[in-house]
This record gives structure tokens, sequence and C-alpha cells, in this order.
């Protein structure tokens, strides 16, 4: 924990956005460097210009690639694009905008030149290509720009395909080994024309009024719930205000501000300036509101992830948080189907399992990311999908798609909903799930490892681990392969009846992630750790 985590950024903190938008220009990778590279990870490409991982020659190289993979599928409708607040965001756009038109791609920006939330962007995908007419011109697809809630200095580029949702590993793969090939290549091969004729779409007017098919306003307005509700000056900022002049509801927007340097920000838990909304630390200057408001929420840069801020338990862990709402939403949406399942990672509490149980729903468990979700979201199979890093999406009240990314800004909406409905906050729901089922002990952390022990352990089976307890239970599951769909998890997830632990090497840095949770406590909970990387440094020890 670095020692001012929690406390407003300073002069020193603050990037200098000239040197990073001239580094975006002025630095060429070299793809023979693994840290130079296009990678995609779980939510797209992401880096900064002053590593030369995030540049103008990765930007055309991976635009170029994307007209190609859609060509290749047979993708012939417009493509949108939006970007979030980030520094490196405007000229990723502009030159994300050049080859697309270099390539006569029908291209759609923002009507206002608005900043475009990821979930704006995934609903207008399914609009256009649920409708029959424009279908009829051909599939949509598109591009965020955004490296979510990472900090300033970093840039993001995601694809999401017809589908509406990210893009899965075959076409993420695709994309990236096409675009270093064109950066070996000297940008052979990438076109590039005057951004002119392009067209506009009114992605906020779209979303806002579509929101009356999702969230129960009648309700909200009727009760009076005070909201708050703070875009940490991310792509949502004026999408908080157009929800509450359309609805007439008692909101007001606590921090409008917009500053690439995010100056007005406290640090996160390492010292850095990071737009979560799900830390403590990043949300110490929101929740100094909390007792102004009913329901206080924050949203990350792109606004696919939530924070849900009560005044009787400050702000909820994202775990807490979606044990309630799937509890609520299959309490209060007739319209879905009798059989939808309810969609967590792995990764996420085992609270939502026993809630689960509980409602008689099936348990639908897939591996870390939110592009599984995607199919069981587009044919109402799976009512709500979440992820423990506070990103979820769910049906419609009849029980069709609204968006197949993470939609951060209809988590916190659904917050001000069940205070509305219930007459409760969802801190107030989470106790009496506590006192219903238990009150887990939930924790990540990291160990160090090599990258040759990462590869191992990212192709883990469950059955190299010949230990038969876990801090002193028996073990009842060994996972390689998400029980939801039999994927590969990446690593290895073992469980008791009461604890569990997930082990997954990092994308980014010589470390792997250990995802722990008890029923029985924090003490538990520790020898729950300590067990799990016992076990798994035993796995890599020939590594």
């Amino acid at each position: 924990m670095h020692e001012r985590a929690g406390t407003p950024a300073t002069e020193s903190d603050l990037i200098n956005v000239e040197a990073l938008v001239k580094a975006y220009y002025d630095r060429d990778p070299d793809v023979s460097e693994p840290d130079q590279r296009v990678a995609f990870g779980t939510s797209g490409h992401r880096g900064s210009s002053l590593t030369t991982s995030f540049n103008e020659q990765h930007i055309l190289a991976i635009t170029q690639a994307i007209v190609e993979y859609r060509t290749s599928q047979g993708i012939t409708g417009p493509l949108f694009i939006g970007a979030d607040t980030h520094a490196l965001s405007a000229p990723a756009m502009t030159t994300a905008l050049e080859v697309l038109v270099g390539n006569q791609v029908r291209v759609l920006v923002d009507r206002f030149d608005d900043f475009v939330p990821t979930p704006a962007l995934s609903h207008a995908i399914l609009k256009w290509n649920n409708d029959p007419v424009r279908r009829a011109e051909g599939e949509a697809d598109g591009i965020v720009i955004t490296p979510s809630h990472n900090p300033p200095g970093d840039g993001g580029f995601k694809y999401n395909p017809p589908h509406g949702g990210p893009a899965d590993s075959e076409a993420t793969s695709w994309i990236a080994h096409r675009a270093n090939g064109l950066i070996a290549d000297n940008m052979r091969g990438v076109l590039e024309a005057e951004p002119s004729g392009v067209e506009t779409y009114d992605f906020r007017g779209n979303y806002v009024d579509d929101l009356e098919s999702i969230i129960d306003f009648d309700a909200i307005r009727r009760s009076g719930v005070r909201i708050g509700a703070d875009p940490l000056g991310g792509a949502s900022v004026n999408y908080w205000s157009a929800i509450r002049d359309k609805y007439n509801i008692d909101l007001t927007v606590v921090n409008e501000r917009v500053d690439p340097t995010w100056s007005f920000m406290t640090l996160d838990w390492d010292g850095k300036i990071r737009m979560d909304p799900s830390s403590p630390y990043a949300m110490a200057s929101v929740l100094a509101h909390a007792g102004e408001f009913d329901i206080l929420t924050g949203n990350d840069a792109d606004a696919d992830r939530h924070g849900i801020v009560t005044p009787d338990g400050g702000l909820m862990n994202p775990n807490h948080y979606l044990a309630v709402a799937v509890e609520y939403l299959f309490g209060h949406r007739s319209g879905w189907r009798a059989d939808a399942a309810i969609g967590k990672t792995l990764v996420s509490s085992s609270m939502i399992d026993r809630v689960a149980a509980a409602l008689r729903r099936r348990l639908w468990e897939v591996p870390v990311g939110f592009k599984w979700f995607v199919p069981g979201l587009l044919d109402g199979s799976v009512g709500f999908g979440g992820e423990e890093s506070a990103g979820a999406s769910f049906l419609r009240f009849d029980g069709t798609a609204w968006t197949t990314d993470k939609d951060g800004i209809l988590l916190c909406l659904l917050a001000s909903e069940i205070r509305a409905v219930t007459g409760r906050s969802p801190s107030q729901l989470y106790a009496e799930l506590v006192a219903r089922f238990g009150d887990p002990a939930y924790e990540r952390t990291d160990a160090a490892a090599t990258p040759a022990q990462k590869s191992v352990l990212g192709k883990l089976d469950a059955a190299s681990i010949e230990a038969t307890d876990l801090a002193g239970d028996p073990i009842t599951a060994k996972l390689s392969d998400a029980p939801g769909n039999a994927a590969a998890i990446g690593g290895v997830k073992v469980a008791t009846a009461d604890a569990w632990f997930a082990a997954r090497p990092s994308g980014t840095e010589n470390v792997y992630k250990i995802y722990a949770e008890s029923f029985r406590g924090p003490e538990h909970l520790k020898s729950v750790q300590a067990a799990a990387k016992q076990l798994v440094d035993d796995a890599l020890a020939d590594a």
C-alpha cells in the first residue's frame, strides 16, 4: 500500500499531456521487442506512448487489420467509433478515422463530438443490427478507444464485432498478428485518407432514450431517491445530466470536470492515478459526499465499470453488489425466460452461487472476460452477467439484449431502482444475504513468477495438483476449465465446501494472481491463501 493512497493528487503526480501526445507521433515501435508489439488482453490493446506501446503506428496497423478482418468476415455495414477522455484517445481517434476513410469504410462518429462510453457503443451496434431495414444495409460493428480505468498516461483500443461485445480470442489474435506484420513491414498495405465525409450518430440520445426499457424510472421518481453521480472525469459526464433531464429524477452530477491529467483524483492503492470506481482509494473524494445522497455512484473513464456508495455502508465491494443485483433482478424481471441463467466469472464471489441456489436458477460460471457472456445475453439464456471487477450487464424488461459489453451506467441506475422498490439500500440487502448465507472474506493477491512459470500456469491441468485438502478441508473440485462452458480458464481453481482459490498468470507483469474466498472468516482466508501459494508453487517447481 502506497503511503499516499487515498490522498489528493499533486502536481508531481500529473502527466505531461504535451509530451505524451508528442511521443504518440514521434516514437516508432519495434515489434521485435515484446513490450512494443500489438497485444490484445481481455479488453483490447493497451499501452502508453512513453513506453512505445501505444503509438501512431500501432493504431494505423490495428485499424487496417480490423478493416481486413471485417472484410474477411463479410461485415459490410457501418462501423461505429467513439473515444473516452484519456489524452491519447483523441489522436488515436484521428489516426483510426484516416485509415477507415482510406479504406472506404462507412464510419459513424458522435453527432455532438462528445465522448462515447463503451456501453453506448455496444448499444448502438445492437440497435442497428436488430433493425431489419438497417441490417439489410450490412451488419455494423465498432471500435472504442479507451484503456478503461487505467492511468492518464495510457491509451487503449478495443474492437467490438457485430454481436456488440468484446471480440473473442480468435478475432483479436488475427488482428494482432496482422497488425504486427504491418508494422514490421514498414506499414506497407496501410491505406490512409483525410477523414472527410464521415457520418454522425447520436450515441447519447439513443442510449438515454432507451433506458426506460430496462430501468424502472417511475419507481425511482415516485420514491424521491436522492442520487449523486460522479463520472470520475470519464465519458459518461454528459450522459448523467441527460438521464436526469429525460426522466425527471432527483440526480446531481457531483463532478463535471474533464481533465486529461485527472488532477482532481485521489491516488489509488499503489500511488497512481487510476479511475477505478471499485477502489476506496480512487473513490476517496467521492466518498466525502456519501451522506448527501441515498445512492452515490462512480464510473471509470469509459463507463463500463460501476461503484456503488450507500450512506449506511460506504463503497460496496463489487462482489457484494453483484450478489444483491442478482437476487433483486431475478425477483423483479418477470419478462425474462424462466430458465435464464445467472452468469459469473469463476473468480467472482461464491455468495452468488448461494443466491443462485436459493433462487433455483442455473449458475453459469465462465473464465475471466466479459466476452464469455455475449452469446447468452444475445439469446436471453443468460439474464445477468457479472465480473468481480465491477463490470456487468443484464437483459431488458422483455428479456432481450440491452448491451453485450459491460455497462457501468446501467448498474449504477439499478442501485437507485433497488433502493426505490425495496425501500432498503443495497448495503442493507447485502447484510440480509450475509445473515442467510454467511459472511465471506475475499481478496486478490499477487505472487512473483517468471515468464516460464506464467506460461506453465496458464496451461496447467488441475489434475497436476496432487493435494486432497485445502487449509484443512477436503477439496471438492479442481478446475482448469470453467464449468459453465468448458473453456480453459488459463490457470486453476480449487474449491472446498466453504472456500476456494483461483490462480492465473498476469498478462502484463511477472506475477500470478491468487483470488481466494472463505466463508469462515479472514483468518481462514489467510490459511487458504498460504495453502494456495504453496500448491501453485509446487506445481510450478519444475518450470
